[in-house]
């Protein structure tokens, strides 16, 4: 809670979180602390910002921040008043400033988890002078204080099809020159900087960072809550590191905004976590991430979901291929089954370019329709599934001509087409009434409790629709209208899961995450390249909300079966494969995993994740994920090794001079792998590569 020392000073948090904040003499306000109460070093005044960056058109750099053109940090929105309260769970802070110049009000919007060490920060813009104002640019968090270039290191997590989550370090000072202020008198106009792309917000790199201390051991992780585009940067001031979150911004994602007399706009939140070293923040994140998730009965009870699709079926479901799948996967424990792709393919000429009506294919269910096969998969115990790409409509698909140019993505009137397809506009009635038919006669009338949302095609840099001043704006307006329309469709449909997908993980942001029950993590089909992929996974995505393939085949050894599986017992196993072609040997294997899965999902729902070797490296031979579940004196870890010596030596921090009982639980062969704990580490054999175990650990007394 906030409580004031002088009426230029105040302070805000709760155990886990304290900001301090400063007002100067002509009324600007400063953030010139964030930090653990517990953290005594001093606040930084001196090279504080103000809280707000902005630019907007016929004002230039006078409210400019970190990216300034020479001028002095802006200094024009004054502070006006704060508020503070504490409701349900959460710690909130609204900051009223004012420009008196144009009559720009903003509200700074703070929040916190009650005793997490994480802020949320969004800005709520509002045009209470005269005469209209476009904004270019508005920061939804600006930071600081932070220790020196030279003492940092910065994190970026690359995000490619197929090669999801690929963490690397470099020293903050290598992007940021030393041009020796001192000498200058002036701050370094270098930064770090690094966007998004546009319609796959997470295409690239996700849209993360992370700054770790490399003497105080301190790390700061944060991203933006953004479905569109996204901007964060990095540079140095008075000393000091400043932070600064963007949403799209008119350089990067041609976005503004015209705000009339009286209109507002609010910017996507950006996130801060604080930790007293990486795993700790990350911790801290994830946390944060199952506060603000819409809640939903699948994050605690994580069943296990078979998908036709990966190294299986791919795109091409029949009822002859459907039913002993079904059969095989109810046998092996699945308990949802989820037809992926080409339900609805009737057309000869291939239906990439012919979907959006969404009705099921006659030819490829000929006795009793697809209703033969949802009532299978309901026979055997399962909840059926379906997959669907809601946003697209195929060039040559009958809903093409019978919605309006408006319901679509345009340019200068023109309706855009994108590799045979158009882009719905959910801003627009009648997209969003096509897709709300589409769903609830799949859920409502069929009885389909899963939707697997994909989303295959980038349409950047956006959209124009009437009202839309550039592409960008049209494009932020449609991904939150696309959530806001999810919302509607799970309020309405409440037992109903969702998974996220956009050719795997390039749709793997915060704000989406906050909505969907699970995210598709990868389309990776080498169970060899998967690993890394799984283990850094948790860094953008709680584990029971990550999806991780497992796809054993009959033609595998029985190493490789145990590794695919393996490998995702620790997030959400979507477990895939020929099933039905597989030896009763090769289906205790898949049982054996899947049993042991089920023993321990209780735990994964509140399970945080570390790193005992670190993030994971695409070519490390040896790597690790640790979850350990807060007061149970339990940690899992699992390890995989694809190459280097059989035996390995790590420890884990928090368990080190205690006494730990190591068990394996999967595979069950004890020729698959051995774990001993020595009081202070743990050392693992795995004798065959390819390999993964998942360990146990626990602490006695």
């Amino acid at each position: 809670m906030a409580s004031n020392q002088r009426q230029d000073e105040f302070t805000w948090g709760h155990q886990a979180l304290r900001a301090g904040f400063a007002v100067a003499a002509d009324g600007t306000l400063r953030l010139v602390r964030l930090a653990h109460p517990d953290d005594e070093r001093p606040a930084t005044p001196h090279s504080a910002l103000p809280l707000v960056e902005l630019t907007a058109l016929g004002h230039g750099s006078g409210w400019s921040g970190p990216r300034f053109t020479g001028t002095a940090f802006g200094t024009r929105l004054a502070h006006r008043t704060h508020r503070a309260d504490r409701r349900e769970g959460w710690d909130r802070l609204t900051i009223e400033l004012h420009d008196p110049a144009t009559g720009l009000t903003a509200f700074v919007e703070l929040t916190s988890p009650t005793g997490v060490s994480v802020l949320r920060s969004r800005v709520r813009l509002r045009n209470d002078g005269p005469e209209p104002l476009v904004v270019q640019s508005v920061s939804s968090l600006l930071l600081g204080g932070l220790p020196t270039p030279d003492a940092l290191d910065v994190l970026r997590a690359r995000n490619d099809w197929l090669a999801e989550c690929r963490w690397y370090a470099e020293p903050l000072r290598a992007a940021v020159a030393d041009i020796h202020v001192d000498v200058h008198q002036h701050d370094s106009r270098a930064a770090l900087a690094l966007t998004g792309r546009g319609s796959w917000p997470t295409d690239g790199h996700l849209a993360m960072g992370a700054l770790t201390e490399r003497d105080g051991g301190r790390a700061w992780v944060w991203q933006v809550e953004s479905p569109a585009g996204w901007r964060w940067d990095l540079g140095e001031r008075a000393h000091g590191t400043y932070l600064a979150l963007n949403g799209p911004t008119d350089a990067e994602h041609q976005w503004r905004v015209r705000l009339a007399p009286g209109e507002e706009f609010t910017t996507v939140p950006g996130v801060l976590a604080l930790g007293s070293g990486l795993d700790a923040a990350i911790g801290a994140l994830t946390s944060y991430r199952r506060a603000v998730r819409r809640p939903h009965p699948d994050h605690t009870a994580l069943p296990v979901v078979f998908n036709d699709y990966m190294n299986t079926l791919m795109g091409d479901p029949t009822t002859a291929k459907l039913l002993p799948l079904i059969d095989a996967a109810a046998d092996a424990g699945a308990e949802y089954f989820c037809i992926d792709s080409g339900w609805y393919d009737d057309d000869t000429q291939g239906w990439w370019d012919s979907v959006g009506a969404w009705q099921p294919s006659p030819r490829r269910f000929p006795d009793g329709g697809i209703q033969a096969v949802l009532d299978r998969i309901r026979e055997r115990g399962m909840v059926p599934g379906l997959w669907l790409e809601p946003e697209v409509v195929g060039v040559r698909s009958p809903v093409a001509a019978e919605l309006p140019d408006d319901a679509f993505f345009q340019r200068d009137g023109v309706r855009l087409a994108e590799q045979g397809r158009h882009q719905l506009d959910l801003r627009h009635p009648a997209a969003r009434a096509h897709l709300d038919k589409t769903v609830d006669r799949i859920v409502g009338d069929w009885g389909v409790g899963y939707l697997k949302l994909d989303y295959n095609i980038v349409v950047d840099p956006g959209t124009r629709a009437p009202g839309d001043l550039a592409p960008g704006a049209g494009l932020l307006g449609h991904a939150h209208a696309y959530l806001d329309w999810l919302s509607g469709v799970l309020d309405r449909h409440p037992g109903l899961v969702v998974e996220n997908c956009a050719s795997g993980g390039m749709r793997m942001d915060g704000a989406t995450l906050a909505v969907a029950q699970l995210q598709s993590t990868s389309d990776q089909q080498d169970p060899l390249r998967y690993p890394p992929i799984a283990a850094a996974a948790p860094t953008a995505v709680p584990p029971e909300q990550g999806a991780v393939w497992a796809y054993p085949q009959p033609g595998f050894d029985d190493d490789l079966i145990t590794t695919t599986l393996g490998g995702a017992l620790l997030g959400r196993i979507h477990l895939s494969g020929h099933l039905d072609r597989m030896s009763e040997h090769q289906l205790a294997l898949v049982r054996d995993a899947v049993a042991v899965y089920k023993s321990i999902r209780g735990d994964l729902a509140r399970a945080l994740p570390f790193w005992p070797l670190g993030l994971p490296g695409w070519t490390d031979e040896w790597l690790a994920l640790g979850l350990s579940v807060p007061g149970d004196r339990t940690v899992y870890l699992s390890v995989w090794r694809r190459g280097g010596p059989a035996e390995l030596r790590f420890r884990v921090r928090h368990l080190a001079g205690r006494t730990v009982r190591a068990d394996v639980l999967h595979p069950s062969s004890a020729e698959a792998g051995r774990a001993a704990w020595d009081g202070d580490g743990l050392t693992v054999s795995v004798p065959r590569t390819p390999g993964a175990l998942l360990i146990r650990l626990t602490q006695d007394g």
